[in-house]
């Protein structure tokens, strides 16, 4: 009697989530090809973790958000979503959660002291189109397209809309809202919503190179001024040169101040120490 055949092991899922390191710079790849890298429960922990993990790491200075596959992302997995509606209130508790996860992640972005640059390799639709508006930088195919369809299918995109009313102006921000109609690459740039177009399939080595730039600065200087970009666009124009002017006056006490102003008069490459 033959010996039963061995079972087949059990394959790993992939991870939703991918970092690579770059040198100096974090590569996160959304990693949910086949659904378009639709922002599931488990991708927007991963994503607000890592995010988190790269603001404390002393040997990361910048970091770049990609995709794999043909699409950026999505938006939430309405999937997911959906499978909840069987919950005992249809699925409110659930959809508080996921929303609240999701503008939490999105706020550790904005609050990361590094800055976060979007490589946007396709579509990036609702909460993937947030994603895009959220970084500081955002570097995009000239084939990538960018839309907030939710009005097409009962649910306006108002998270979404937090980050693309602070990007874009507010008759263009509502005509995409209104509309859900995509927008290309090259008229996203021309309104804010990214800074650049590059020719499809460069646009991850496009976004490391422009994050290797941004490297090569002093980190604290880059630190400060992240922080003060968000600070003062939420403040009048009064209050905000006055906060302005308190964090230069404590910028120029700073190492890097020092040694930067003193080697651009010696006319000499400064070297920072990143305090």
């Amino acid at each position: 009697m033959s010996a039963p055949a061995p079972r087949p092991r059990p394959v790993a899922a992939e991870p939703v989530l991918l970092r690579e390191i770059h040198g100096s710079i974090a590569v996160l790849t959304l990693n949910r090809p086949d659904a378009r890298n639709a922002l599931s429960e488990q991708l927007i922990a991963a994503l607000h973790a890592e995010i988190e993990a790269i603001g404390a790491d002393g040997d990361v200075r910048a970091a770049v958000i990609a995709a794999s596959g043909t699409a950026f992302s999505a938006g939430h997995d309405l999937k997911q979503l959906t499978a909840r509606r069987s919950d005992a209130d249809g699925g409110q508790a659930y959809f508080r959660q996921i929303m609240t996860s999701c503008s939490a992640m999105m706020q550790a972005i904005v609050h990361c002291p590094k800055p976060v640059i979007a490589a946007v390799n396709g579509i990036a639709t609702a909460a993937g189109c947030q994603l895009v508006a959220t970084c500081d930088l955002a570097m995009a195919s000239a084939a990538a397209r960018f839309a907030t369809p939710g009005v097409d299918i009962g649910l306006f995109c108002s998270t979404p809309m937090v980050a693309l009313t602070r990007n874009v102006p507010r008759k263009q921000a509502m005509e995409i809202l209104l509309t859900g109609e995509p927008v290309l690459a090259e008229r996203a740039r021309e309104i804010g919503l990214i800074n650049r177009v590059v020719a499809a399939g460069t646009e991850r080595a496009e976004a490391i190179a422009l994050a290797e730039r941004i490297a090569s600065k002093s980190m604290h200087t880059v630190k400060i001024g992240k922080t003060a970009f968000y600070r003062q666009a939420e403040m009048s124009l009064a209050d905000a040169y006055a906060y302005a002017s308190e964090v230069m006056t404590e910028n120029m006490m700073a190492c890097d101040a020092i040694e930067g102003i003193s080697a651009t008069i010696e006319k000499r490459k400064p070297h920072w120490q990143d305090k």
